[in-house]
């Protein structure tokens, strides 16, 4: 029935699949256009920012230009000014040469006014060197404003050159934004008839979804995982993903239902001192010694989270227990690590340092010497003497502060799920 289950899924799936992986295409494609869209506007926003600030400049160098032009203007209205000053200081001097002549014949009595004349000359003289320098100064910033205009009338021109290139390159951007818009058009539209298309997909693939959950559950049903819907103490068969079909010892009578036996010391009659390859694959009689197998405990352990019920009991008959909320092994790559959880129990908690330590047999692992000297697998932290595959006798023990030497021992566990 899985079977057939697997065939109808995969002929019903693949159809689906194909046509997402090409819209999945298609939509990679369009994500692509819009990108490029999206740096065509930058870029056209960038070139908008560049005119912007050449404007700008242009219009502040328009501004010092008539600025200048005002200055020019007002500096030859000042020298037309000074002319005619000069022009009528100059016919003043020459009415005052003839009131000279006149006066030569007046010279003893009027000596007095010859002085203040010489002396108004003098200051004649001086107001006109002075007005030399002036005029001398503004013919200099006439030339250097004359200079300066023409300076600004290249800018001004190649100002004018450059708007003109940007004029084109806008309209040439306008143009390719336009084509890009109704490309976006095609698209969006585009889009609109993908999602209709993928919501109609993903109504049948939750269809599809829900048949396989009632199949899977019917092979749950006819397949368990576990030991919970046995409830009882004995030999069933379990179906675990990694590794098929195997029997397991069920134990509903020591910690309540549902557990499952992975390893098991009541009678001593089997060897514990076996390579990795053994230890991986299980050994031993289930109606005695055995150890499930580490291949078996990582898939079971790493398929749903497992509680781990260790049963021990002392060569005088007491009887212990200890008990971790999160008991799982890693994969053979990994050395099947050891993890173990929160602890809870009425004995010591030994087995904590062995927690995150690979598993070790003679012939394989990082404590070989330890696996050797005790004669068995285990997690071994230094050669710690905690082993529940030890040889029985000194070695077979639980110990922390206090050793208890061991008569029996039993690990199991259960699905938390």
């Amino acid at each position: 029935m899985e079977k057939k289950c697997r065939i109808h899924n995969y002929k019903t799936v693949k159809p689906l699949l194909d046509y997402f992986r090409q819209v999945r295409n298609e939509l990679e494609d369009k994500e692509i256009k819009e990108n490029k869209l999206n740096e065509l506007n930058s870029d056209l926003m960038e070139k908008y920012h560049d005119i912007v600030r050449i404007h700008k400049t242009f219009m502040k160098e328009a501004a010092l230009l008539d600025e200048y032009k005002n200055k020019v203007l007002k500096g030859e209205n000042d020298l037309q000014s000074y002319q005619i000053k000069v022009n009528k200081l100059e016919s003043e001097i020459n009415s005052q040469q003839n009131i000279i002549v006149k006066l030569k014949g007046e010279l003893a009595e009027k000596s007095a006014n010859l002085e203040n004349c010489e002396l108004q000359f003098k200051n004649l003289n001086s107001s006109l060197i002075e007005k030399d320098e002036n005029i001398k100064r503004f013919r200099e910033n006439i030339q250097k404003n004359t200079e300066h205009q023409k300076t600004l009338e290249l800018k001004l021109e190649k100002s004018k050159t450059k708007l003109t290139k940007q004029d084109k390159d806008i309209q040439l951007c306008q143009s390719e934004i336009d084509t890009l818009n109704r490309t976006s058009e095609n698209i969006r539209e585009q889009q609109k008839k993908i999602v209709l298309q993928l919501k109609e997909s993903e109504a049948k693939l939750i269809d599809k979804v829900k048949q396989n959950q009632l199949c899977q559950s019917e092979l749950n049903k006819l397949s368990p995982t576990s030991c919970i819907p046995f409830g009882d103490s004995d030999v069933h068969q379990l179906n675990v993903s990694g590794v098929g079909f195997f029997d397991v010892l069920c134990d509903s009578q020591l910690a309540g239902p549902g557990w499952i036996v992975i390893q098991q010391r009541v009678g001593g009659k089997e060897r514990f001192n076996r390579d990795w390859a053994t230890y991986r694959e299980g050994f031993g009689s289930m109606d005695s010694d055995f150890f499930l197998g580490l291949e078996k405990i990582f898939r079971l352990t790493n398929s749903r989270r497992h509680e781990l019920y260790v049963h021990l009991v002392e060569l005088n008959g007491t009887i212990y227990y200890a008990r971790y909320d999160d008991f799982k092994i890693s994969d053979e790559n990994n050395g099947y690590t050891l993890s173990l959880g929160g602890f809870m129990g009425n004995v010591s908690d030994a087995m904590r340092n062995s927690e995150n330590l690979k598993f070790t047999t003679f012939d394989r692992g990082d404590d070989k010497r330890c696996a050797d000297h005790y004669k068995s697998g285990w997690w071994y932290k230094s050669c710690y003497n905690c082993n529940l595959n030890a040889v029985y006798g000194t070695n077979f023990n639980w110990y922390l502060d206090v050793k208890i030497e061991l008569k029996e021992a039993k690990m199991l566990i259960r699905s938390k799920e």
